[in-house]
């Protein structure tokens, strides 16, 4: 094999997206295909696993006709964290992935907290307890009310678990994905806490092997991949996080690096080198070794955005169809055009489905505050947009805090970071200056770097995302203008939620 091409997957909340790198770090193809999510009850949110295969596979034989697949050496692995799976002994998926906004455990998320301790938990974990986003909770609920799956559970794991075993027939997780279950020792030793799992209550045993991002789990046995052309035998790196394996290949891999991604969800990522923490954000191992990441995850804002378009803006969409046009761009143009800036008096906290970071809140719902008569649609859309941005700028205030660095301009990756009206928001209600970068989807360019250092193509993580071209796309500088309207809306902002926080739960 003259050229080494490394494959990179990504399961994101609803696309998987695939990506092939070589030696250079250069993007040769990609690409994405959605898949189906199960909803079989009020606040459950799962993967359906064996349609994610599907589109997997799906967008491995779309690249085929962009690279050879006979080329690829390495794969590395990319997930949505967490998603919680099961699977007996031979391998076979017992329970279809369990989503981090899941919401069907938060009676056993209290239980954990109560039996625990916060304190004991954040010094161990580095993390709060929350129903879904640490996978623990949901473990604790399948035990709970389907004792006979538990009983024939062989071993749980995430999403890079289920792909591991399916290409591999191995089981095992990362540390940057370990750290999302309340079960991992991430303040530093990087091993499931006995402790934890005695008072939780879950069987060490059904834990998998931990392993660091780049180590290779085993070797591709899969028939369908190997069909495709992928060689029998090539070597399957863990791989991470998604935010993690896209804070990699976006370089934020020293102590102070920032970035934001923007998709689905809005996370604020920060890379430091010591295990020190903030009980504001979800902090988690890196998929490189002896750093950890700070994240701050805004978990509906792309999602609420979605919800709006679906709901109230279907002219717009068959507008867009019509015209061959991006139906967000329409929104957020229209926006800008006809609300001016603080959304005529309208704040928004995308709380749609509980939040993680900074609140911790299963409870805690969307919230449109300071409506009146004169509103207008194009208000809402703007106060979805602002509210984004002040729940971004809320971020970047913990995270200067907690490092005790100040931050003055941060990359943006993701599809949302493309809207130039959003990134131009965010700029102004933060004021900080957002550049961002033109690869769309950084996180299987991660998993595929990933790959590389596993099997040797890259010395260490300096090298690695030291050969991705980060082209800027656009940057976009932060604006005084609006600066005392957007105060003033922000202030709102921070106080709603702790005015609202017993009401959520009364209204639950």
């Amino acid at each position: 094999m003259d050229t080494k091409h490394l494959l990179g997957i990504d399961i994101g909340t609803s696309s998987v997206k695939v990506a092939v790198v070589d030696e250079q770090g250069n993007l040769l193809g990609s690409a994405s295909e959605v898949y189906r999510l199960i909803q079989d009850g009020p606040g459950y949110q799962q993967m359906d696993a064996e349609d994610m295969w599907r589109a997997v596979l799906a967008c491995v034989r779309r690249l085929s006709f962009v690279s050879s697949l006979s080329d690829i050496a390495g794969i590395g692995i990319s997930c949505l964290c967490p998603g919680l799976t099961a699977f007996d002994r031979d391998g076979q998926v017992l329970f279809n992935p369990i989503l981090y906004s899941d919401q069907r455990s938060m009676a056993e998320a209290e239980e954990i907290r109560e039996k625990v301790g916060q304190e004991k938990l954040f010094a161990i974990t580095a993390n709060h307890v929350m129903a879904g986003a640490m996978s623990g909770t949901s473990m604790l609920w399948i035990k709970r009310h389907c004792p006979d799956i538990y009983k024939k559970i062989y071993c749980f794991g995430h999403v890079n678990t289920l792909l591991a075993v399916k290409m591999t027939g191995r089981f095992a997780m990362d540390y940057s994905n370990a750290s999302y279950t309340t079960l991992f020792e991430t303040t530093g030793g990087y091993q499931w806490s006995e402790e934890l799992c005695e008072i939780i209550g879950i069987e060490r045993e059904k834990l998998p092997p931990l392993m660091r991002s780049h180590e290779v789990v085993g070797e591709l046995l899969e028939k369908d991949l190997i069909e495709a052309g992928i060689p029998n035998g090539t070597p399957v790196v863990i791989g991470g996080g998604d935010t993690a394996c896209a804070s990699l290949a976006t370089g934020v891999i020293h102590a102070g690096d920032v970035c934001e991604s923007v998709g689905t969800t809005n996370v604020l990522t920060v890379c430091v080198t010591q295990p020190k923490f903030h009980e504001g954000f979800i902090n988690r191992c890196h998929v490189i070794e002896g750093a950890w990441i700070y994240q701050g995850a805004l978990s509906h804002t792309g999602a609420s955005l979605r919800w709006l378009k679906d709901c109230f803006c279907t002219d717009l969409k068959a507008a867009a169809e019509a015209f061959h046009q991006d139906a967000y761009d329409l929104m957020t143009e229209t926006a800008a055009l006809h609300s001016a800036p603080g959304a005529n008096g309208i704040v928004f906290l995308p709380y749609m489905q509980g939040e993680r970071s900074p609140v911790w809140d299963s409870y805690a719902r969307g919230v449109f505050f300071g409506m009146s008569l004169q509103s207008k649609r194009d208000d809402f859309i703007r106060a979805v947009l602002e509210g984004a941005a002040y729940g971004l700028r809320q971020l970047c205030g913990l995270a200067e805090q907690a490092t005790g660095q100040e931050i003055r301009e941060f990359c943006a990756v993701g599809g949302g970071a493309k809207s130039e009206v959003w990134s131009q928001i965010k700029a102004d209600v933060t004021g900080r200056d957002i550049v961002v970068l033109d690869v769309k989807d950084m996180a299987p360019v991660g998993a595929a770097l990933l790959a590389g250092m596993g099997i040797g193509v890259f010395r260490d993580a300096q090298d690695a995302q030291s050969r991705v071209k980060k082209t800027v796309h656009r940057k976009f500088l932060s604006r005084e203008e609006d600066a005392e309207i957007y105060e003033k809306r922000f202030h709102i902002y921070t106080h709603l939620y702790p005015q609202l926080k017993e009401l959520y739960r009364e209204n639950y």
